[in-house]
C-alpha cells in the first residue's frame, strides 16, 4: 500500500484532499448482502464472511428478495445458527434497494459489502480496514478473482480474469495499489455513505460506480488494494449469462447518458468493437461482390486492422 499525497487524482474524478474519519478500535463492523435465488451459492458466501476476523463485534444482514428456490429456508437456518445474522425483506429485488434496506438496519460504523454468488477470501476484512485507516480512504476493493464449478463457468471465468475480457479494470486484473475510479463491492466507511445518499435506487446495474462517482466528488478518496480478493462464481448457463449481460450492458448505455465523459474510456470499447465489426462486414461484402475495387477496396481494407488487434489481444492474453 502507498501514502496518499494530498491532491492526488483518482482516474475520472476530481482532486481527492478529504481524509475520510478513521472510528475508533473495536468499534464493529457490519457485512450487508443483497440475496436472491442463491441456494447454490448462500452457505458458502455465509461461511466465507463469518470466518472473518474482525477487531470488536460483527453482523451480518442479508437482504432477502421474492426467491423462487429455497433461499429464504437456507437464511433462516443459517439466522436461527448465530444470532450475528439477521434477516430483512427486499419486495423490491433490486441490488440497490437491498443494499440501502441492508445498511440502513446495520449498526456498525464500518460496511462490508458482500455479493451472494462470491466468497470472501480469508483476512478480507482485516487487510481492508488497515487499507482503509492507512489511506484514510472512503471505500476500499480488491481483486474479483472470477472461478467455477463447471466446465462453463471455468470458460467464462477465464474470460473475466483477462485483461480483455471485462475492460481491463484493475479489479479484474489486478494493479498497483492506489486511488481508483470504483472498488469491487467495497469496505466503506459508514458516515460517507450517509453524507452521499447511499445507493441511487434508481439505478439497477453499474449503482457501485455511480456511488464511488459521488465519493469521489464528495471529495474522498476510492481506494484499490491488489492485495484483497474476492472468488467470484459466474453464471452457471449462457442464458442466464445473456441476461446477466444485456441487463449490464443496458445500464451502463443509461451511465453513459447520464454522465458521459465522466465514463472511462473502457466504457466505450465495446460498442465501438461492434460499430466497426459492422462497417468491417460491409466492407467485406462489398470487396468480395466487386462492388468495392481497387484503391478504394484497399483503402477500405483499413478497418480490418483494429479487429485484427484486438484478435491479436485475445491471442496474448487468453
Amino acid at each position: 500500500m502507498h501514502d496518499v499525497a494530498p491532491g492526488a487524482r483518482a482516474h475520472g474524478g476530481p482532486r481527492t484532499t478529504r481524509d475520510a474519519p478513521v472510528p475508533p478500535p473495536g468499534s464493529g463492523v457490519s457485512f450487508v448482502m443483497p440475496v436472491l435465488n442463491e441456494e447454490r451459492y448462500l452457505r458458502n458466501a455465509v461461511e466465507s464472511v463469518m470466518q472473518q476476523e474482525v477487531d470488536g463485534p460483527a453482523e451480518l444482514v442479508l437482504a432477502l428478495g421474492p426467491s423462487t428456490d429455497a433461499t429464504d429456508a437456507i437464511a433462516r437456518e443459517l439466522a436461527a445458527a448465530d444470532a450475528r445474522i439477521r434477516l430483512i425483506p427486499n419486495p423490491a429485488a433490486d441490488i440497490p434497494v437491498a443494499l440501502n434496506l441492508a445498511i440502513a438496519a446495520s449498526r456498525y460504523p464500518t460496511i462490508v459489502r458482500v455479493d451472494a454468488h462470491s466468497a470472501l477470501e480469508p483476512g478480507y476484512v482485516r487487510r481492508a480496514m488497515a487499507t482503509l485507516s492507512l489511506a484514510r480512504a472512503a471505500n476500499v476493493g480488491g481483486v474479483m478473482k472470477a472461478d467455477g464449478r463447471t466446465p462453463f463457468q471455468r470458460a467464462v471465468a477465464r474470460a473475466y480474469n483477462s485483461r480483455i475480457g471485462l475492460g481491463g479494470g484493475a479489479y479484474h486484473s489486478g494493479g498497483a495499489a492506489g486511488p481508483a475510479e470504483s472498488a469491487y463491492l467495497g469496505v466503506l466507511r459508514r458516515s460517507v455513505l450517509d453524507e452521499v445518499g447511499g445507493f441511487d435506487e434508481s439505478i439497477r446495474r453499474g449503482e457501485d460506480w455511480e456511488l464511488n462517482l459521488r465519493i469521489r466528488r464528495a471529495g474522498f478518496r476510492v481506494w484499490f488494494d491488489p492485495s484483497l480478493a474476492v472468488t467470484y462464481w459466474p453464471r452457471e448457463k449462457w442464458t442466464s449469462l445473456v441476461r446477466q449481460f444485456r441487463s449490464t450492458g443496458t445500464w451502463r448505455g443509461e451511465l453513459v447518458r447520464r454522465y458521459g465523459r465522466r465514463n472511462s474510456v473502457r466504457f466505450f470499447a465495446p460498442p465501438a468493437l461492434v460499430a466497426l465489426t459492422a462497417v468491417a462486414l460491409v466492407v467485406a461484402a462489398l470487396q468480395l461482390t466487386g462492388v468495392l475495387t481497387g484503391i478504394g477496396a484497399a483503402a477500405a481494407s483499413v478497418v480490418y486492422l483494429p479487429l485484427a488487434a484486438y484478435i491479436a489481444l485475445v491471442a496474448v492474453y487468453a
